[in-house]
């Protein structure tokens, strides 16, 4: 489990995260949800150790995670950050082998071609092996750079929007994959997203930020609801329940004017 304690970071006067206090269930997928400026993608960062906090602290498993070495910790936890740019001319399965650093430190050995092989096929990357990253769609891209977090084999898995810029399927496709992680695996993956319905099927438990605090935290049917969603995002929101789940309508919701 990742616990968050009393967590701050200021630029100056503005303070992007003000006493966040958090954890992160090991084993499950938590979404991180909350409008633009919320301060998501600034704890993530900090979960990470890509941005050192003002004050507080986060543990890993108990242990502060400042008590780690870096590369200690890049076998612990991965990440994958938004909006990654390699200019290099790299192939798929030379990009998922970058995974393997924080191990062989590029020298790869037979285990790190094991976890390559597996992260690819688990992913269905297979036929786009040896295709090189500007030939693929953005959707290709994604899966392939999310092959190479996998490949880190690491127990924590953290996504900055992973579904950014992408189409329903390739959408789809990778929040199914995520999901397979925990159920399959015994991954933790922790994960910003925008998209309030994907959240609400894929995820465990949710931390709901607005502010740089939290504004609420649970599992789906604690924080999925219609007064919670709209105290987060100031919208109206109607849920409706099915077999398969809940389904947040926030465009026409019943008595809003058109």
């Amino acid at each position: 489990m990742i616990t968050v304690h009393d967590l701050y970071k200021r630029y100056g006067d503005k303070a992007v995260l003000n006493g966040v206090n958090a954890c992160f269930p090991r084993q499950q997928l938590t979404s991180l949800i909350g409008p633009n400026g919320a301060g998501k993608t600034s704890l993530l960062m900090m979960l990470a150790r890509l941005l050192k906090p003002s004050s507080g602290e986060i543990r890993l498993d108990g242990q502060s995670i400042g008590h780690l070495s870096i590369g200690a910790y890049a076998r612990r936890v991965a990440t994958l950050r938004q909006a990654v740019e390699v200019n290099l001319r790299l192939t798929v399965d030379e990009l998922v082998a970058f995974g393997r650093f924080p191990y062989s430190r590029g020298a790869l050995t037979r285990e790190d071609r094991q976890a390559i092989d597996q992260a690819i096929a688990f992913l269905a990357l297979e036929p786009l092996r040896q295709a090189y990253l500007d030939e693929l769609s953005g959707g290709q891209r994604q899966l392939a750079f999310l092959a190479m977090t996998i490949a880190q084999q690491t127990d924590y898995l953290l996504l900055d929007e992973p579904l950014n810029n992408l189409d329903m399927r390739h959408a789809v496709q990778i929040m199914r994959n995520l999901r397979r992680l925990c159920d399959e695996f015994g991954r933790t993956v922790i994960l910003v997203v925008h998209d309030i319905n994907f959240a609400a099927a894929y995820s465990d438990h949710i931390v709901a930020m607005q502010g740089g605090r939290v504004h609420c935290s649970g599992s789906v049917d604690q924080v999925v609801t219609e007064q919670q969603l709209q105290a987060l995002y100031g919208l109206d929101f109607e849920i409706s329940h099915s077999a398969s789940g809940r389904l947040c309508n926030y465009f026409n919701p019943p008595g809003e004017l058109r």
